[in-house]
């Protein structure tokens, strides 16, 4: 949704709505405002006699640009939350977004929580073994709004069943949309001048690949075929990573997919992956691929893009906003680019892999003496994210207290956020934006996309340019009706909280997964240590977790 880093970043006008601004390192659970049709009102006490405190942790994001004379702990977000619902939101502590998510397992190993914090699945689940977390089921249910309920289930319930454990249900899932794609963006300037076709299949791509590295368009030091950076098949790297090539290979990162037997299997070790592994390494012996990456984070290796070192990277629809950043220079558009679907190896489609649209959740403190004051703050989220024509009160949510878009990505404040579970950005945004018809637009989301696409079009902003390369006629969501119309796709079959043995063992394999595999790129090993990286997975609980996961699996028919 995952860590984003400092960067030498420009303006980017209306980057709340991207999903993930930045080199996300979640699989977008931090969902843009403005989501739904209709607005509704705003409920709260307006009383400060009746102010409750809630306390949380805080994340310091690079994105997040905060008004003169406010921070974490003074600013208009907060403050309208306490005017508008009578909660008062304090910080028990603030850290780095790089080092949030360690000062996170810190504070469980001490138990010094706050009232309420955003955990991964696992943390769900070991929190809910030590007792330290309440059981939401009748807060919930007494304090959420009919809006709220409505929201989290419009999959028809089953990110929510991701919280529940032993039919309590232990967290709000941290939302967002699964149906969430890679693409393949390529410098579109470089095919035309080095008379290449679109990539329509994977021996398309790899020549791509190789023209760019040998013929160097580009006309830098040293050029490569591809984007890569270290931990490139984590599902927190929404782009520079590798999960969309594995994908093209019909090779999946680490979900769980039916075994023809009735059962389920884990992706990670099926042949499919051993083949994709291989060709990585053949690219890297040619020199396609940056010999540094495996020390690189995702911002260092984008600057071989922006310098026009690399012309094709796999990313997620947002991805463009970051491309900007080599691709408009001092008012100008000195880098063309496309988007193209994951090109496959062979005659079958390419399956983009996706996941459940959860992989955090808001947990509430045993200790917590106003958990109905974290509801509240949920319920008022859902209002302001959901609003297609924001009051002056609900702006300030998303804006601070000037209530002007200014490119601060205020919404970021707001300290409890879930994204909606579905949209129709690719069937309306690229025919609004092609025919210049706002009138069909259906969500605020939409309606600033539109906008900004327009600024560009119109030559007002020439920054905007990303927009129109995410939701123009040829952008990223406009292959989606596609993907989706012909189950392009493939879903993680595994909802359930973490078994036993993945939540004891989970981060040993795949720590071990990560060494072999990237061994294996750089042509440290033999692509064969694959098959004694299958009989360690299988001997360090890989099998038990397979036996777990299919019980799970059989109960749930």
């Amino acid at each position: 949704m995952k860590s984003k880093k400092a960067l030498a970043m420009i303006s980017l006008t209306l980057a709340l709505a991207i999903t993930g601004c930045g080199f996300k390192t979640s699989s977008e659970p931090n969902q843009p405002p403005g989501n739904s049709k209709e607005p509704t009102q705003t409920t709260g006490t307006g009383n400060s006699k009746d102010i409750i405190e809630v306390s949380t942790v805080s994340p310091s994001d690079p994105y997040l640009k905060f008004d003169e004379g406010e921070d974490f702990n003074k600013n208009s977000v907060y403050d309208a939350y306490e005017q508008d619902l009578g909660v008062k939101i304090t910080n028990k502590w603030i850290a780095d977004i790089s080092q949030f998510k360690e000062r996170v397992k810190i504070a469980i190993a001490s138990n010094d929580l706050p009232d309420f914090l955003l955990v991964n699945a696992a943390q769900l689940k070991e929190l809910t073994e030590a007792d330290m977390i309440m059981d939401l089921t009748e807060i919930y249910d007494q304090h959420a709004t009919e809006e709220t309920k409505k929201f989290l289930t419009m999959d028809g319930g089953m990110q929510m069943k991701t919280a529940m454990i032993d039919g309590k249900m232990m967290g709000i899932p941290s939302s967002y949309n699964p149906f969430n794609y890679q693409y393949l963006f390529v410098r579109t300037d470089w095919l035309k001048e080095l008379r290449l076709p679109e990539p329509k299949t994977m021996d398309d791509f790899i020549k791509i690949a190789e023209a760019f590295k040998t013929k160097n368009p580009g006309g830098t030091k040293q050029a490569y075929g591809i984007a890569v950076s270290k931990n490139p098949f984590s599902i927190e790297t929404g782009v520079t990573g590798l999960r969309a090539f594995l994908n093209g290979y019909h090779a999946y990162e680490n979900i769980w997919m039916e075994d023809g037997n009735g059962g389920l299997m884990n992706s990670d070790i099926q042949p499919e992956m051993k083949q994709a592994l291989a060709a990585l390494q053949d690219m890297f012996n040619k020199g396609l691929i940056d010999p540094e990456f495996a020390v690189k984070d995702t911002e260092k290796a984008a600057e071989l893009i922006y310098d026009g070192s690399i012309g094709m990277v796999f990313g997620a629809s947002w991805t463009p906003a970051q491309l900007v950043q080599g691709a408009v220079k001092d008012g100008k558009v000195v880098q063309e680019w496309g988007v193209f679907p994951i090109p496959s190896v062979d005659n079958k489609p390419t399956l983009n892999q996706i996941g459940l649209g959860v992989d955090e959740y808001y947990v509430i403190s045993k200790q917590a003496k106003h958990p109905e004051g974290v509801i509240k703050l949920l319920n008022q989220w859902i209002v302001v994210d959901n609003t297609m024509n924001p009051t002056d009160e609900q702006k300030i949510y998303l804006y601070g207290k000037d209530k002007q878009e200014k490119g601060n990505n205020y919404w970021l404040l707001n300290p409890l956020r879930v994204g909606k579970q579905m949209d129709n950005n690719g069937e309306i945004l690229p025919k609004a934006i092609e025919t210049k018809d706002p009138s069909i637009l259906q969500t605020a989301d939409q309606k600033g996309r539109y906008e900004r696409a327009m600024k560009f079009i119109d030559g007002s902003d020439i920054n905007m340019w990303w927009e129109v390369l995410i939701s123009g006629p040829n952008g990223a969501v406009s292959h989606n009706p596609k993907i989706q119309q012909n189950k392009e796709y493939l879903q993680n079959k595994f909802y359930g909280a973490p078994t036993p043995t993945m939540a004891d063992r989970q981060e040993i394999l795949t720590k071990k997964r990560d060494e072999i595999f990237i061994k294996i790129i750089m042509n440290q090993v033999s692509v064969d240590e694959f098959d004694t990286f299958v009989e360690e997975w299988k001997k360090l609980g890989g099998d038990e977790i397979t036996k777990e996961v299919n019980e799970w699996y059989q109960s749930m028919k």
